[in-house]
């Protein structure tokens, strides 16, 4: 049973790096040195729960939310800048996800597999998604906030997969639902353009 909760975990984990990278690692990382439910002592994982690495995230965090302004939105929401993001949420998830597993002692490299997986499934569903509600905010003149709305949502994703393990299954199955409302919501989309040829 234990083997399943640490598997829960980092799925949950996974996914709210693959949302957004620096505050799930920031806030899973301080929850590991707080040993609440989670720590990375005693393996070759321990410095993602080290305070360079935490200040790190954290600097890192704040320059994301800081790029939802103009004109530093541009280059974010550019094909590299968010080809970069992503990156990062791969290795990052791969990373804690390992760590996890060899928190509860088990390899730790179906965890790096699992959690590139988890984080690639959660920015190929969250990046477009974000990206239409930004569409449809900007139309509004409203679009403020929209970072600050990721970052907590992957953060509270982050938080309960650590203390209620179940709940990343639930983020998994709700990122897998909105890619394929979002895949469904484009074939409409393209349809109606090719009738209108």
């Amino acid at each position: 049973m234990h083997l399943l909760f640490y598997i829960f975990q980092g799925i949950g984990i996974g996914v709210a790096i693959g949302i957004r990278p620096f505050t799930p690692s920031l806030v899973a990382g301080l929850l590991a040195a707080a040993g609440a439910e989670i720590h990375f002592d005693h393996t070759s994982f321990s410095f993602l729960s080290g305070g360079p690495f935490l200040l790190a995230m954290l600097i890192c965090a704040i320059i994301v939310v800081l790029c939802d302004r103009e004109p530093w939105r541009h280059y974010r929401d550019s094909t590299g800048g968010r080809w970069t993001l992503t990156v990062i949420s791969l290795a990052l998830a791969a990373l804690f996800f390992a760590a996890v597993l060899r928190h509860g002692g088990h390899p730790a490299w179906p965890g790096i597999v699992a959690g590139v997986i988890c984080a690639a499934v959660a920015s190929a569903a969250a990046q477009p998604f974000l990206l239409r509600l930004q569409t449809r905010l900007q139309q509004s003149g409203a679009t403020a906030g929209l970072s600050l709305v990721a970052e907590g949502s992957a953060l509270v994703i982050a938080v309960l997969s650590v203390l209620v393990p179940p709940i990343g299954v639930v983020a998994l199955l709700g990122v897998i639902w909105l890619l394929y409302r979002g895949r469904r919501a484009g074939e409409t989309k393209y349809a109606g353009l090719r009738i209108l040829r």
